[in-house]
């Protein structure tokens, strides 16, 4: 397929605009240019037809299954767009006196209140633009307590060797010291491991329940005990909310601070299809220190509340990606509080169905129930056959079907993490697990053919490795 620049024909333009009705200003030598502005030159259909183009190569939710683990690619209900199309929302600005932008003050104030009650959370922050950013977010507020309370010496955050890559990289940039620790036979936290690294230079844990491998923290009231005990901090990785919301909270669980991924559990548009959102909440002893402004409410009138001094500052400008938190706040009020839970409780069992079927032929490394996602292991497979996870990823593609997570959790090897959600139907399901025992079986029978899928695609299999080592990212004009 040709870029843009490839396509373009000198001369060929996509309007005409009318003559100038003002007078014309032309900037000084200085402010100007010297270097000829390259830019492609195309008719409106051209255009058109190269984004259309691009648009058919792509695989969304809208296209077909997208099973990818620990990111749950939900379907997102068309009720979010139009409500963040109204022009209220929409053609707001941010720099508006309150008294014109209570609507979008009580937005936010609203998912502030119901987001709260979620996660079992005193008060919000929609500022953090992503995942990480929330994550961030939440370690910066750790650190500025920890700071008002005299305790200089707490640097060091623990992390289990299951969890996000972003955990340890945010808790460096904090400027703290990554003490990482071993699951358990079990997938969960090693409770000995735990308390033998806690302590007076404890800042907090980071942890995600379910965790990386589909696994509730059965033990997480003695989790968060301990560390509190040792005078530190609990951190909630929100990205595998999803298969607990409105049936339990983190917040009653122990955990001190919680971040969300508004893309994920509360179906705003994902990767490319952001905006994303990182809002985070926390117990009421860290509110002091959440960014300014927060939104107050008297007697029914919406204000932004800039005072804060032991505040971190802003983490973005004004107040985060507003249409994203009302998208999130459409989700929550559609569904209500049994609507919440029951899409909880629907994403455990698609998960379980998914997992029972897979479980025929391929090795689940979850025992027992699973929540929202489980992980298949081909380790025994690519040894004696030659059938890797990327074998099984890159058939899948021809099929249709965006492939599962590949390679993560780090501690799984040949890993494939799977997340059915809870927005596929049973005969989606079944159908994505017949084609992935289809797949298993001709990969074993004939290994030598799966190593060429896919073959449906505009291209074939790359060299992963150069790819990555030596990306073509720009676009050099003759």
């Amino acid at each position: 397929m040709k870029l843009l620049f490839e396509k373009s024909v000198p001369g060929r333009r996509c309007t005409m605009l009318p003559e100038c009705d003002v007078p014309v200003v032309t900037p000084s030598e200085h402010h100007t240019r010297n270097i000829e502005l390259r830019l492609p030159e195309l008719a409106e259909t051209d255009i058109a037809r190269h984004y259309s183009a691009l648009e058919r190569r792509a695989h969304g939710v809208n296209n077909g299954f997208y099973p990818l683990g620990s990111c749950t690619m939900k379907y997102n209900p068309r009720i979010n767009e139009a409500v963040a199309s109204l022009p209220g929302f929409s053609q707001i600005h941010p720099l508006q006196p309150d008294n014109t932008a209570q609507g979008s003050l009580e937005v936010m104030y609203l998912a502030n209140q119901y987001l709260g009650e979620l996660t079992g959370m005193d008060e919000m922050s929609f500022q953090p633009a992503a995942g990480a950013h929330g994550e961030l977010t939440c370690i910066m507020l750790f650190k500025r307590y920890h700071e008002a309370m005299g305790h200089t010496e707490r640097k060091k955050i623990i992390i289990p060797d299951s969890a996000h890559g972003t955990n340890p990289a945010t808790a460096v940039m904090c400027g703290m010291k990554v003490i990482n620790i071993p699951s358990g036979e079990d997938g969960c936290v090693d409770l000995d491991k735990l308390r033998s690294v806690v302590g007076e230079d404890t800042a907090g844990l980071m942890l995600t329940n379910p965790n990386t491998l589909g696994i509730f923290e059965k033990d997480i009231l003695e989790i968060t005990k301990i560390v509190h005990d040792a005078g530190g901090l609990v951190f909630y990785d929100g990205a595998n909310l999803n298969p607990i919301m409105g049936v339990i909270r983190p917040g009653d669980m122990g955990f001190d601070c919680v971040h969300l991924n508004l893309h994920k559990t509360f179906s705003t548009p994902h990767g490319g299809g952001g905006p994303g959102s990182g809002a985070i909440g926390c117990k009421k002893f860290l509110t002091p220190y959440l960014p300014k402004p927060r939104i107050k409410e008297k007697d029914g009138i919406y204000s932004r509340d800039f005072h804060g001094p032991q505040s971190i500052g802003k983490v973005k400008s004004f107040y985060g990606n507003f249409l994203i938190t009302l998208r999130a706040l459409t989700y929550v009020v559609t569904l209500g509080r049994e609507g919440i839970t029951q899409s909880a409780k629907n994403a455990v069992l698609n998960a379980n169905y998914m997992m029972k079927r897979l479980g025929e032929c391929y090795e689940i490394i979850n025992k027992g129930i699973c929540m929202h996602e489980f992980v298949i292991t081909m380790e025994k497979e690519a040894k004696e056959y030659g059938v890797t996870a990327m074998d099984i990823a890159k058939a899948l593609i021809d099929r249709g079907i965006h492939p599962p997570t590949m390679y993560f959790p780090l501690i799984v090897q040949e890993a494939l993490m799977v997340e059915p959600t809870e927005t596929e139907g049973k005969e989606t399901l079944d159908e994505a697990a017949d084609i992935l025992i289809e797949i298993y079986k001709k990969g074993i029978a004939h290994p030598e053919e799966i190593h060429g899928l896919p073959k449906t695609t505009p291209i074939g299999r790359p060299d992963e490795l150069k790819a990555a080592r030596h990306p073509i990212l720009r676009y050099v004009r003759e």
